[in-house]
Formats: structure tokens, sequence, C-alpha cells
């Protein structure tokens, strides 16, 4: 399918990348699986290569291209499988929180090694007991001379423990009326005294993607680590997650394309009560339905990407597509699933893993129902 906002450009790009997936990724990819990590030499490999951080200037080691070359990255990625969204998450979710608010020193300290591949980012906002009410984390970070003392538990953290560079959202006012203005950001660096990664999380999906505690005590966090202005923390956040969550949306419509093509496959090949079960009018009925919804999540999608790119303010409309298409994909990892009968509950078929690796997307970056939150708030309700 044509998008409106590539061009040959980036029809070669993707070339390029599909090959390079197709070599250093597709063999190895269930290997990761059942590894459980995906091994930092490929992080290396996707730098090398030019497939990290495209949209950072070139002064910090970037390409300088627009945001749609990263649209073209976390679409094949997802094609591979879902694990592979920490690579996502770095590129265009993490990094880009230093490109705009870093100072020149930060940008030149730890820009060029996260587009090398040799430094892997990590944001942490979530904790033990606060997930999407952010205005109540717990995690605290108090001036002391030259230092913060940054004292928390963060969890379920995406790339957690590779991660060699953490944004950690912390409270450095404690006092601040309303409780988000007393929200920053500080960036922790891997060997920093008093941080410790605790348990790497089993999750039902995304085995090979990692997922970890991170633990910080008295952690010693120099001054010159935060990002940005004290007490902005909140507002950077809400300012960057339109982009996070339009990444959400775009690997669930990809998922729900890989998973409708590989189930079509499938039924025109499986054969019961002596013909096709494509023939059958449930199959066909049901593949129609899946078609259908995927195909006007696609045409909303590529709208939203389009106006993204041109810098336009699409909050309501990417938590639309955040829900609508996680729900979307959800749906069609189970039919299609109950398309391929029994082997379709057996680990060899692909649709096995995207039937585990799908659910979760209804609830990282802000849940379902908190998208139902926004939506009815910006329409005055």
């Amino acid at each position: 399918m044509k998008h409106p906002y590539l061009n040959e450009e980036h029809e070669i790009f993707r070339k390029t990348l599909k090959k390079f997936l197709a070599k250093e990724c597709a063999p190895y990819y269930e290997q990761w699986e059942e590894e459980r990590l995906i091994p930092r030499s490929f992080w290396r490999k996707m730098g090398e290569q030019g497939f990290l951080c495209p949209d950072v200037d070139e002064a910090y080691g970037g390409s300088g291209v627009d945001w749609s070359f990263s649209v073209v990255i976390n679409e094949e990625l997802e094609r591979i499988g879902s694990s592979l969204i920490g690579i996502g998450l770095h590129n265009d979710i993490v990094i880009p929180y230093i490109s705009a608010y870093g100072t020149e020193e930060q940008k030149r300290r730890w820009l060029p090694s996260c587009v090398a591949g040799e430094c892997i980012s990590a944001i942490a906002m979530t904790e033990p007991g606060t997930g999407s009410d952010l205005a109540n984390i717990q995690t605290t970070a108090t001036l002391d001379g030259d230092h913060y003392l940054l004292n928390g538990q963060k969890t379920f953290i995406t790339n957690g423990i590779h991660a060699d560079l953490v944004i950690v959202a912390c409270k450095t006012n404690l006092q601040a009326v309303p409780k988000h203005k007393g929200l920053s950001l500080l960036v922790v660096e891997k060997d920093t005294l008093g941080f410790s990664r605790g348990r790497k999380l089993n999750k039902v999906g995304l085995h090979s993607q990692d997922t970890a505690e991170l633990i910080f005590e008295d952690c010693l966090v120099p001054k010159e680590n935060l990002l940005g202005e004290e007490g902005e923390g909140f507002t950077y956040l809400m300012e960057k997650l339109q982009q996070e969550r339009l990444i959400v949306a775009i690997a669930a419509q990809v998922a729900s394309e890989k998973m409708l093509q590989l189930t079509m496959d499938y039924v025109k090949t499986r054969k019961a009560f002596g013909k096709q079960i494509s023939q059958f009018q449930n199959t066909q009925f049901k593949i129609v339905e899946m078609a259908t919804d995927i195909e006007m999540g696609r045409t909303f999608l590529d709208q939203l990407v389009a106006e993204h790119i041109a810098g336009e303010n699409i909050v309501t409309k990417v938590s639309m597509a955040k829900w609508k298409l996680t729900e979307i994909a959800r749906n069609v990892a189970v039919e299609c699933m109950q398309l391929h009968g029994g082997y379709g509950y057996m680990e060899e078929y692909e649709i096995a893993r995207r039937y585990r690796d799908t659910p979760v997307a209804s609830i990282y970056a802000g849940t379902n129902e908190i998208m139902k939150t926004i939506i009815a708030k910006n329409l005055g309700l």
C-alpha cells in the first residue's frame, strides 16, 4: 500500500532495511525469543547501517531526515515481530526528549553513541503503585550540592536490562500545587552510584524484549543531568506522548495486516470436508470483516502520520487511533488463531506468538481506558 507521506527515496530505504532484517534479524528472532533477550550486537548493527535515530541532527551522528523514515523502520520491525518495540522506543520516544530538551553539552555527550547503537536508552515513568497517574509518582530527587539524590523504584521498563541511559520521571518538589508541577526528568547513566536493576520480568508475550524493574537508592545524579527545567517534566511528557501513542498505533496496524495475511495464506491451503476452508462462508465473512477494519484503520493512520510529520496537534485523533487500532489488533489475533484451528495454538505457527504479543498494546503508552478519557475531555464532555 502506498503511504501519502512516502516517496521513492523512502521505498529505496525500505528495501535496504528489509534486506538487512532478512539477513541479521529474521533468522535469529525465534532464538532471541527463547533466550528472552535481543543481543546488543544487533543494536550495533542497526546503528552501523543508519537505522537508529535517523531524525537526529547530522551534527550528532544522525541523518537529519524527517520522521517518515522512522515510520518505515517501525513498520518493518513489527513485520518481523513485536518484541522489537524496544528499538522504536529508543528511536522515537526516548531520544526525542534529549533532542528537544537537552542542552548542547548533553546532546554531544549522549546522542552520537545512541545513534551508533552503543548506548541503549529507556524511559522510566511507571512505578509499582503508579501507572497512568503520573502526577502521583513516588520517586523523589533532592538537590544536594552538585548532585540530586534520587530515590524510588520503577517497573515495566522497556529496555530496562540493556539500558545505558534512563530518563527518570521524578518529584523534585513535593509541595508543588498542582502536584504535576513538581515533576522533573533526570537522565541516569548505567554506572551511576545507587542505581541498580531488579528483576528481568517474565511476560506473557514480547519474550525477547527486555523489561525490568529499576531501583534508585540514594542514587547520585549530577545536576548537569537534569533534562530541561525543574518542574517541567510533566509538560515534556505530555508533549511527547502524541508520538509515543502514534508508534503504538503503527505497530498495531502492521500486526493486524501481518496476522490477516498469515491467516489468508493458511485458509487457502488447509482443507476440511473436501475443500479449502477459505471456501466456507463463515471463513469468508470473518476475513472480510477483518480486512475492512484493517483497511479503514490504515487510511486513518496514514492521515495521522502525515499530520504529525507536518507538526499538527492531533492528540485527540492519536488517542482514537491508539485505542481503536490496538483493539482491532487484539480482535484480529483472536479471530486469526480461531481460523488456524488447532495449529494456531502451536508455537511453530507465527499466529500463536502474535496472539501472545498483541494484547499488551492496549495497556502500555496509556491504557485504552485513559485514551477514552482523553478523547471525552477533548470533545468537551
